[in-house]
Parts: structure tokens; sequence; C-alpha cells
């Protein structure tokens, strides 16, 4: 096992002055990014001290390598190695920490050449990783050619459309921004989509416009000029530029623009410098900001220049107040500041964070040298040539891909569900920062989150938390439950087999089982796997709920997640949620996410509760599926005209919005379906057929009404955190009173037509006056926690422990 597992890009930088706080702000973003691969967060940075100067370009390159091979011999000198299964320790260095011999380098601003450099050193040097030691390079994914950064800001960009009910890959859209074609980030994703109309863009060296871009042309133009290499705005041809625009020169002192391009970014002036074109083109009146270059171009009302630490781009920035476009993707780094897409997002805006945004790259870069580690045993074994691993990397390239920015998607989603929860989740956020700062993981006001006057504050303001501090929860929710899975068994159980493969592309998974299966990282994958998961699923503050719900350890908790997930087969249901992108209403799709959501919350505590692990989840996840599957298939036999009725309406309301037919009956049935784990349960614990352990569970919940006391359960809305925990204790209380009087029956009464009635009669006026109170409820106009917590405990005093 290692102990902390690091990784992060280095960057070349040029800011000598404040390059300190260039790389805290970086560490903080990267943090963030790596909750969804393996290793903790990291960055680093160098400042040549003696680039040549003058014109020699190759001279200034070749200085900034060689400081940067003195920075990774520096950072190996540090590093422990391994000699197969020996650890090496540094010779004269004292080791605080324990043995950690995991490094791997990735590229940043100035060093995406550079892999092939830090590999050679690494070999060099003999260091166990190899060409794994630095991600890309020549036998390596290379992150421009694969788009994969760009890609995976572009799925946070479409979630944001499409919430908004705005195809942007079919329905043209304005976007300004801050990059070139060059450019990894900016050119690739100016080229994601055919709809785009960009009207202006700026680098460190020119400013384009284009008042009224034909999206056809301008598309083909923007990739010939990405396709060029080391092209610049200067290279446009301008006779493809609608009317009055044009490239403008940034060392130009003053510019003369058109009529056309002070309409389009609302200038009054004829004459403008380069710094206020670029602060009309950041305060445009357009769909998409897209940040693809260097630089903190927006900041918060309440904070200062200084505050940014980018004295580069002083003379440019802007402040939220001023922001008119719909929403931001964050391609590169540190675009905005984040209390600064915390007020846009307060403002109605659409805003993630960078580390969300474009945390593709470093997802990338970890699938990568998992591989390579997976392929080095091959290859030490004799199994593989280098030139042939080389080969399947290349021919794995598209489907590395589809697995990377499959976490794009679901993070982005994860973000919208807790922020399509609003208001009724806040409390639990409270309680989970809270949490961390008790356990000393969190500085609110380092991450910029409100403490808990601001927070209630907000709350009386009617404000939930926006989705940049939902990204800063999600992250942190992900760290800890890595942190805190690895320290228990559960990445060990044979269970996760299966994920641990699927981790890899398909071309490996069976030729080179062996070698997944006894990966260096093998427990450290899972527990990614499994906390990315529950976190995307179950939400920020999924795990934090639950452990205040029924006390369960966390290895308990992913446990039942685990066996929840397949009983129910949430992944197939998702998926064909997944296939209705632009099909329904954005919100609407987010609300089919919800329905799952809340079955996962309700679950989950079911099988903490009454699941027995001891065989492993494996055969926890079999029993149940099947016994759900086989329920599903006639469960209108069980179920009372009440609740058909109940059903057919939810499936007749999805289909009216659009859902097909199939998932409609399917999401309806779900709720109907809670009820089967109690009845394999009955049928286990009375050695019952399941078709007799249903039909007694449902004839007792005909008899007492409870099908509709626990849709008014469910419907219910309590806003204070203590009646929330007291409804779903009730609703607890509930279905486990009505699985004892089932198993009573049985057991007293057998299994006959008079079954229930027999029961019935043995316990005189209680159950008359329980079922009168039941009932009751069905007609009460003024429910309350407290009368559902009564008829609650009516149903238990009826139900032998």
């Amino acid at each position: 096992r290692f102990g902390a597992v690091a990784r992060g890009g280095l960057r070349w930088s040029d800011r000598p002055q404040d390059f300190r706080t260039e790389v805290l702000g970086l560490v903080k973003a990267q943090q963030v990014k790596n909750a969804v691969i393996v290793p903790v967060g990291a960055k680093g940075g160098f400042v040549p001290k003696q680039l040549p100067t003058g014109d020699d370009r190759n001279a200034w390159f070749e200085e900034g390598r060689e400081s940067y091979k003195v920075f990774i011999n520096s950072l190996l000198d540090v590093t422990d190695n391994l000699d197969g299964a020996d650890l090496i320790a540094p010779e004269n260095v004292v080791r605080l920490d324990g043995d950690d011999p995991y490094l791997v380098v990735a590229a940043d601003k100035g060093t995406a050449t550079f892999s092939d450099t830090a590999n050679a050193i690494s070999q060099s040097r003999d260091f166990w990783l190899d060409d794994a030691f630095a991600s890309g390079g020549s036998a390596g994914y290379d992150h421009k050619k694969m788009g994969i950064t760009a890609r995976g800001g572009w799925e946070a960009v479409k979630r944001h459309f499409r919430e908004m009910d705005w195809d942007i890959q079919t329905q043209p859209f304005t976007v300004v921004g801050c990059g070139d074609m060059s450019g990894d980030v900016f050119g690739n994703g100016m080229l994601l989509s055919e709809q785009i109309k960009l009207v202006a863009a700026f680098d460190h060296r020119d400013i384009f416009i284009d008042p009224d871009p034909d999206p056809a042309t301008s598309f083909a133009e923007r990739k010939r000029l990405f396709e060029m290499g080391r092209s610049s705005w200067k290279d446009y041809d301008e006779a493809l530029i609608s009317k009055g625009g044009g490239v403008f020169s940034r060392s130009q002192k003053a510019l003369q623009i058109s009529q056309e391009i002070r309409d389009v970014l609302d200038i009054a002036k004829s004459r403008v410098s380069p710094f206020e074109l670029i602060t009309a083109i950041l305060k445009a009146d357009a769909d998409l900001l897209w940040f693809g270059g260097i630089g903190t171009y927006v900041r918060a009302p309440q904070e200062s220049d200084a505050d940014v630490g980018d004295r580069a781009n002083d003379a440019v920035r802007i402040t939220t107040d001023d922001l008119r476009v719909k929403v931001i993707g964050e391609g590169a780094n540190l675009g905005v500041t984040q209390k600064a897409r915390i007020a846009f997002g307060l403002g109605g805006g659409r805003v993630n964070s960078d580390a969300i945004d474009n945390s593709a790259g470093v997802n990338s870069s970890d699938v990568e040298v998992n591989i390579k580690i997976a392929l080095g045993a091959a290859v030490r074994a004799g199994k593989l040539k280098i030139k042939a691993r080389n080969t399947l990397l290349a021919s794995m390239t598209d489907e590395v891909t589809d697995l990377v920015l499959r976490n794009n998607y679901q993070q982005t989603l994860a973000l919208s569900i807790a922020e399509r929860r609003g208001l009724a989740e806040t409390e639990f956020q409270a309680r989970f920062m809270a949490d961390l700062e008790g356990r000393g993981l969190l500085d609110r006001a380092v991450e910029d989150l409100p403490d808990p006057i601001a927070l209630s504050d907000r709350i009386a303001d009617g404000k939930p938390l926006t989705r940049p501090e939902l990204a800063v929860l999600l992250a942190y929710a992900k760290i800890t439950l890595f942190d805190d899975l690895l320290a228990t068994d559960v990445p060990d159980d044979p269970y996760f087999e299966r994920d641990l493969i699927g981790y890899f592309p398909s071309k490996m998974q069976k030729k080179y089982a062996s070698e997944i299966g006894d990966h260096r990282l093998r427990r450290e994958i899972v527990a990614t796997f499994l906390a990315n998961s529950m976190i995307n699923r179950g939400g920020p503050v999924f795990v934090n709920r639950l452990v205040d719900q029924t006390g369960a350890s966390l290895a308990d908790i992913a446990r039942a997640y685990a066996a929840t997930r397949a009983a129910f087969d949430m992944p197939s249901i998702n998926a064909a949620i997944d296939a209705l992108d632009t099909k329904i209403g954005g919100l609407t799709q987010v609300d089919l996410y919800k329905r799952v959501q809340d079955l996962l919350w309700r679950q989950t505590p079911w099988f903490l509760r009454y699941a027995d692990f001891s065989e492993g989840i494996g055969a926890v996840a079999e029993t149940y599926r099947k016994g759900i599957a086989t329920l599903a298939k006639s469960l209108d036999t069980y179920l009372e005209p009440q609740a058909v009725a109940r059903r057919d309406a939810a499936k007749t309301g999805l289909a009216d919005v659009g859902v097909p037919d199939a998932l409609a009956k399917q999401l309806a049935d779900m709720e109907m379906l809670e009820a089967a784990t109690d009845v394999i349960r009955i049928a286990e614990n009375t050695a019952s057929k399941l078709s007799v352990a249903a039909k007694i569970y449902f004839g007792i919940g005909s008899t007492f009404g409870t099908d509709t006391l626990m849709a008014a359960m469910s419907d219910h809305a309590a806003d204070d955190y203590f009646d929330r925990v007291a409804l779903n204790q009730a609703m607890v209380a509930v279905a486990t009173a009505q699985r004892r009087i089932a198993e009573t029956v049985i057991a007293d009464h057998g299994t006959g037509a008079k079954a229930i009635d027999a029961w019935q009669d043995s316990i005189g006026v209680r159950g008359a006056r329980t079922r009168e109170m039941v009932s009751g409820l069905s007609t009460d106009a003024n429910l309350s926690v407290s009368k559902f917590s009564v008829a609650a405990a009516m149903l238990g005093d009826l139900a032998p422990a």
C-alpha cells in the first residue's frame, strides 16, 4: 500500500514576483480536480532565472527546458523508489512521513512538450515508473490531439445550456473568450460545435472581433488555424470576417473601431485602447464566455485586484456586476476567482469552477499512468514488447477519452441535482461543513464557503448554495471518503473486481486481467471508483446524511450503497435517463435523476439495518436483485387499486413530459418496488415463497392504508432538519411495523385468504383504532410530522419485536 499518492502539473511560471501565489491557487484547484482520480492534488512551479534576451525563441525555450530538468531531478532526489517489491529510500534525506514511491508529473503551462524530457530523466535514474512518470509524450496520450481538457469542459457547458433547453450542438449561440486557435483548450474548445458564433476573443498578442459571424464559414477558418499549429489571430483570413470586424494588435496604443464593433460590444467611443477593447469583450452580451488562456479576468465586487494576485491583467479585469453572459466555461485554470463565481451564481449566472470544468486533462493523465503501470508488469514478464505496448496504447485512445468524459458528465450532473434540490439540502450541507471543520479538514474562509451566520442569512433570503460552492463540497466529500475507504477493508471485497477491471479499456480487460488484479494501486483505484460513484449518485452530503441517520460506519455505508445500486439496477435506469439528453426538458431530466437518488437515499439505510454482509457484497446484491426483478414482473398482482391508480397516474405524468413508455413504467414502478426489500426479508424469515410474502405484505398495507400514509409522508415538506429526521424515522417505523405484522400473520395464521382477518380478530379493538387513525390521515388537510409519528407508533404497537 502507498501512503499519500500525489500527482499534478508542473508549470513554467512567468510571474517571478508572485509565482508562489500562482501555485497556491493552482494547488487548491488541483486538490478539488483530483477528487475524480486516484492521487491527491499537487502542483509545482519553477521560474527560470537566466532566460536569454533577444528574439531567439529556441534559445529561450531550451533554457526553460534546462530549468525544468533541474526541477525534475530535485524532485526525484527526495522521492522513494522501488526495486521490485523493495522500497529504496533516497540517500541523505530525513523522511518524516511514511514510505511513498508514487510521484507522477503532468504537463502544465509551458511544459506541455516536456514529458519525454521528464521520462528520460526517470529512465536514466531507474525510477520505478519508467515512462509512466510523466504522462503524454511520444508514448502517451497527447492531450491537445485528444482535445481532452476542452472536451471535458464542453460537457459542463453543454449541461448548462441543456438545462436552459438549448442544444448548442444544433442551435447557434454566441461566444466570447480568452485564447487563440493554436492553444489546446481554446483551440479545441472552439471546434466542439459547428454552431459557435465566435464574436470576439483575445490572447496575449492580438484581439479578434467578428461582429456577425457565419457559423459554417468561421468554423472552417478556425479549424484551419488550429491545424496550422503555431498560429495566431493574425493568420485569420480577414476576408472571412463580417463587416466592420478585424484583428488588432495589443501592442498598439490606440485602436480605431467600426460602428459594427461598437454596436456588438456596446462601446460608445470610436477610438479605444487595447485594454478597453478587451474589457468590452469580457462585458459582452453573449451566450458563453469561454476561458482557454492564462490569466484571471473576473473578480467579485468585494475583491480588489491585489486580492486576485494576477498583476499582469489588472488593467482589463472586470467584476461580476459587469458580466452579461449566460454561461461561463473555465477550460483554463483561474479564469474567474471563486468569490466571483459565487457572485455570478447568486445573480443567476451558470458556472461551476475551473476544477470541475477542466478536470478531464488530469483524469486522462491518471488513466494513462495506471494503464502503463499495468502494462509495465506485462513488459517485465516478457508478455508484451514495448513497441506492441505503444501500439496498444494508441489503439485505446478513443475509449480512454470516453471513460474520462464520463466523469465530467456525472460530476456536473451531481451538481445539477444538488442545485435543483435547493434549500431543502442546506441544513445537511451545513452539518457536513461543520463535521469537516471538526475533523480539521476544512477552512471555510480559504474555500470561500459561508460561515454559519452567513449561511443562515442566505437561507433567510431564500438563496441556497451556488454551483461553485457545491463543487467544493462535492470535492471534499470525495476526497475525505476516498481516504476513509482506504482505511477499511471495503476495497478488498471481491465484488469490486468488476469495477477495477472496468476502470481500464476493454482491450486490456481480458488479456491483462492478472496484471490489473495485481496493480500496485489496486485498492486506490477501487476506492476512487467507489467514492466517485457514491458522491456522484448520492450527492455531496450523502455519506454524512447516512451517518446522521443511522450511526453506521463508513465501511458499512459503502457496502449498503453498493448493494442498493445493484439490487435496483440503478446504472441501467440512469443510463436510460442519460439517453434523453436534449430530448426532454433539461430540468425535467434532472428531476428524473432525483427520483433515482430518492430511492438510493431511502433504500441504502434499509440495507444498513437489515442486510448481512458476512459473505460479501456480491451475495447480498444478487439475492435482492433477483427478488426485486421477480416482483417487478408481477407487481400488479399484489398492488391494491389505490396503489395501482397512483402508479398509473405517475406513469402518465412522465409520458406527458416526453419520457418513453418503458422508462416511464420503470420509474413509476420504482416507488412501489421500494417495498420489495421488506418482502424478500419476510420470505427469508418465514421460509415462504416470495409471492406469498408479497401477498400478505401488501394485504396488510391495504388493510391499514399504509400505502397512502407512506405516499403522504414522502410528499410532506419538512423544512426543519430535525423534523426531516423525525419524518424519516416515522417512515422507517411504518415499514418495519408492516413487515413484522406480515411475519406474525404468516407465523401464527398461515398464508390463506383469511390469514389477515384471523390476525385482526386476535388483536381486537387495537387494530380497529389504528385503522381509524391511519385512514383519517388520508383526508387530513393539516398533516404534520407529529401526526405521522403517532400513526407510526400505533402501527408499531401492533407489531411484535
